[in-house]
């Protein structure tokens, strides 16, 4: 089964870049709902588990299942690339209530054997219940998807949102240089571009175009290891795992100098072999086990050798190597 959405020149010119905490925390509703299939988030799920006793999540369990379907009313679409919390939980206290029946109904049918003529048997008596008062539900899932994301995102936002960040500076640079096909090479292994076309391998199809509103593209730390699609008529978008997302939990990378910390000094060949994944000075503290300051000098030196170069992002300096850095990083 295949998703193929068609491009115009319209819609080649408004691929954009977004991120989004309420689809982290859904993702990490997913993890919690079966590790075993997301094992690389074990250590972000030992930390958080302590923390999550006692709490009552129940109804973002039943809406968040380990796989298949969650209602797209509880990951609107981003509307902007710097994210707001508080401000995407206004947006799904917004959506329209009969929206929130039909997909609440959905979730629950979805899966079920079909009926003759393509019906299928009727949403569990759980889903027929929160869609009985959709005004309720959605004040629950608003007061408990804060509630999560304070416990299990927040903390971990500054090292989450420094590789999303990376991964948007990245892309947006291939999608300057080379256009449409460049941004999705490499980006999954189930996503393919050919000629216009953008095929992703999901278990249901769809085939068509974007109406002139373009792909909206979603890094996400938890969505690894797949992805996660919204086909028309909603605004596309396509949830891929971020660059580098094997990174996220570490606190001290091995050792990797060698002989280009013979030839530039351990510690920077240490920087210039961590921006693998494009990141900040905090973040490459964070990885390295250095202080801040002592990043910056070492980064000062990279940059005035033309190894490295920094690019604002909101409030941040986002680091990437250069191609002069990126051929000095194969020295090991």
């Amino acid at each position: 089964m295949m998703i193929e959405f068609v491009f115009t020149p319209d819609d080649a010119a408004r691929v954009r870049f977004a991120f989004s905490p309420v689809w982290e925390a859904v993702g990490a509703l997913r993890v919690l709902a079966d590790p075993s299939r997301r094992a690389l988030h074990l250590p972000w799920l030992r930390a958080v588990q302590p923390r999550l006793e006692g709490l009552d999540l129940r109804l973002l369990r039943v809406l968040v299942p380990a796989t298949g379907y969650v209602a797209d009313f509880l990951t609107p679409p981003p509307s902007t690339p710097l994210p707001d919390f508080a401000a995407e939980l206004e947006t799904i206290l917004a959506t329209p209530r009969e929206v929130v029946v039909e997909e609440l109904l959905w979730s629950g049918s979805r899966g079920t054997p079909l009926l003759p003529q393509g019906r299928r048997e009727p949403a569990p008596p759980v889903q027929r219940g929160l869609s009985a008062d959709p005004e309720a539900t959605l004040e629950t899932v608003a007061e408990q998807m804060d509630l999560f994301h304070r416990v299990a995102i927040q903390p971990f936002w500054g090292r989450i949102q420094e590789l999303l960040e990376g991964d948007v500076l990245r892309r947006s640079r291939a999608l300057t240089e080379h256009g449409a096909a460049g941004v999705f090479v490499g980006l999954h292994e189930t996503v393919t571009w050919d000629n216009g076309v953008l095929r992703i391998g999901r278990p249901w199809d769809f085939h068509g175009g974007l109406d002139g509103k373009g792909l909206l593209l979603v890094p996400s730390v938890f969505t690894w290891p797949r992805v996660q699609v919204v086909a028309p008529p909603y605004q596309a978008m396509l949830s891929y795992p971020v660059s580098g997302v094997a990174t996220v939990w570490e606190t001290r990378p091995a050792r990797r100098s060698g002989a280009l910390g013979a030839l530039v000094g351990r510690v920077r060949a240490e920087v210039l072999h961590a921006l693998d994944a494009p990141s900040s000075t905090t973040e490459l503290a964070r990885r390295l086990g250095v202080t801040p300051g002592a990043v910056s000098q070492h980064l000062a030196v990279l940059r005035s050798c033309d190894l490295v170069t920094g690019h604002r992002m909101g409030r941040r300096v986002v680091y990437v190597r250069t191609p002069a850095g990126d051929t000095l990083a194969r020295i090991h």
